[in-house]
């Protein structure tokens, strides 16, 4: 097939991945409402197009936490992302590095902070969640200290998993014992590009960071169950002093949608937050992020850097974060479609298809550099923020 847009990696991916993966980066909580907000509320913010004005040397550049960035996009960290191709968190922390942007490994990824380091030609950053077992925390943000990791991005927003039908119905999820693990192998079976590539030469038995709890238990189920039994429901704000007591570099706060909470993350002493709904994924029925984004820049935007994820599919939607507040943006879906299609030179398609439609839409809206970009260029926003008004 020809591939000309994300959506089209998105096909390609649903092509090769075995259903139940594909269903697990593809799909939301529920009824996947909040899901589809974060895509219809970004197509909703129209755009101004301006003429004669000189757009021959357009800038996409930007810096993120003193780190040149070749645009504000930053490769979000996905649990089991590395399922998707052959050690796939080491073929994306190399695309991402190619395209001159910055990959976030996760906690639960596929590939461990070592193996991910052993690839990568330069630095990349780290994400944490609140887990029961301090001590194994304590012990993860050494090896991200060790690997040589640049920021931390701390997920709050996950204090139990969200309920995903898609994950239930697939066999993921709610399909226990040999009845699951019978429906998983019969879905990779009819995949056999996937099944050689990543199921045998990709030993997925050897699941990254949280390997060594595991015990011996290495199948999936096991380790989606290890997740939803070891996020700590008991979190909150004071814990993060205990991150920041072993976290020196700088430290991102992901999952915040409400402005009260922006106010508590800025007093915090986090760096930056994300702008995030965990991409439809946890509360659904919970406002889209781009719509969260305009109220909380009005409440912190002096006080905290302000990044923000959630229904991120082209270089349009970058540039209209970017126009709302947003310091960076994240993908995660976007480039996992690439990687799920291509490996490692779908996710440097992904990004280079990302980045054209930022420089040519910068170049209708009259744009010729990143850090100029703001509410001036859209013609209709439908989250904006009244002054003196909260939504």
């Amino acid at each position: 097939m020809i591939i000309a847009n994300i959506a089209d990696f998105r096909e390609a991916a649903r092509r090769r991945l075995p259903h139940f993966l594909f269903e697990y980066i593809d799909g939301g909580a529920y009824a996947e409402v909040t899901l589809r907000r974060n895509i219809q509320d970004l197509e909703a913010i129209s755009l101004r197009q301006r003429v004669l004005r000189d757009i021959s040397d357009i800038d996409t550049s930007t810096e993120l936490f003193g780190q040149r960035v070749a645009m504000p996009v930053v490769l979000a960290p996905v649990g089991i992302a590395g399922l998707n191709a052959r050690r796939g968190e080491c073929q994306a922390v190399r695309a991402a590095q190619r395209a001159g942007v910055p990959f976030t490994l996760s906690t639960v990824s596929a590939c461990s902070l070592a193996e991910v380091r052993a690839a990568a030609k330069a630095p990349f950053w780290f994400q944490l969640y609140m887990i029961r077992d301090r001590p194994f925390m304590r012990d993860l943000l050494a090896q991200a200290a060790q690997a040589g990791c640049t920021a931390l991005v701390f997920t709050v927003d996950l204090p139990i998993p969200g309920t995903r039908y898609r994950d239930q119905r697939s066999g993921l999820a709610g399909a226990p014992g040999l009845t699951g693990r019978l429906r998983r192998l019969g879905q990779v079976l009819m995949r056999p590009g996937w099944a050689w590539d990543v199921g045998v030469r990709g030993r997925p038995h050897a699941l990254g960071n949280i390997a060594p709890l595991l015990k011996g238990s290495s199948g999936i189920e096991d380790f989606m169950a290890w997740m939803s039994a070891n996020f700590d429901p008991g979190i909150r704000w004071n814990d993060l002093d205990f991150i920041r007591s072993e976290w020196k570099g700088p430290l991102i706060i992901k999952g915040i949608l409400d402005p009260e909470d922006a106010v508590l993350a800025a007093k915090s002493g986090a760096d930056a937050l994300i702008v995030s709904n965990h991409g439809g994924r946890q509360l659904d029925g919970a406002i889209s992020s781009i719509a969260a984004l305009p109220p909380i820049v009005r409440e912190v935007g002096g006080k905290i850097e302000i990044h923000m994820d959630g229904g991120i599919r082209s270089g349009q939607d970058v540039l209209k974060a970017r126009a709302l507040g947003a310091r960076g943006v994240y993908i995660g879906r976007a480039f996992l479609y690439g990687l799920g299609a291509m490996g490692e030179h779908g996710v440097s398609e992904a990004l280079r298809c990302i980045r054209n439609e930022l420089d040519i839409t910068m170049a209708f809206c009259g744009l010729r550099d990143i850090e100029k970009v703001d509410g001036n260029i859209l013609a209709e926003n439908p989250f904006a923020v009244a002054p003196g008004k909260k939504r």
